[in-house]
């Protein structure tokens, strides 16, 4: 079961997730390492992999904010993170779609760290308060290519699938 490792409030700028000092490092492969570096902890973490895959962030609105750096999804697309948040920017959440970084809109969301997180398919369960949230749906079009892991490999499945 998921848990939350980080509450972020609103906001929360593409410079905050991945910093632009870093952007001379582009490679998906690469970028994980500078994940809120600015947030000196919560990166050292990060970085020795003290936060296991499929952990969550929760977040208030507009997360991802400020520049169309594809960047700031890789690099939490990297550690396999679960990104939970009230609203997500346009622009992160369709760059998040293209690399398939998992999203889960939840407009009344209300979780600390250390929360576990139960994530169905319409709701989410704070199993540490209870409480049961609902969530935004993504339109199945954009779901199947985060389930794909992004839309390269979307595209590869849709063409070994197509009839010759």
């Amino acid at each position: 079961m998921p848990h939350v490792v980080l509450k972020l409030g609103a906001d929360i700028s593409t410079d905050v997730i991945y910093p632009g000092r870093h952007m001379a490092t582009v490679l998906p492969t690469e970028t994980p390492q500078f994940a809120f570096s600015d947030m000196t902890e919560f990166n050292a973490k990060l970085k020795a992999k003290q936060i296991p895959p499929g952990s969550v962030i929760v977040a208030d609105k507009n997360f991802g904010c400020g520049s169309s750096r594809e960047q700031a999804v890789s690099t939490l697309k990297g550690h396999e993170l679960i990104i939970v948040a009230k609203s997500f920017a346009r622009i992160f959440l369709q760059n998040s779609v293209n690399l398939g970084l998992r999203l889960v809109e939840v407009p009344d969301i209300e979780a600390n760290e250390g929360d576990e997180l139960n994530i169905g398919h319409d709701f989410v369960l704070n199993k540490t308060t209870g409480k049961t949230f609902k969530i935004t749906p993504l339109p199945k079009s954009r779901q199947a290519i985060i389930d794909a892991g992004g839309l390269i490999a979307y595209t590869r499945i849709r063409l070994v699938e197509q009839p010759t």
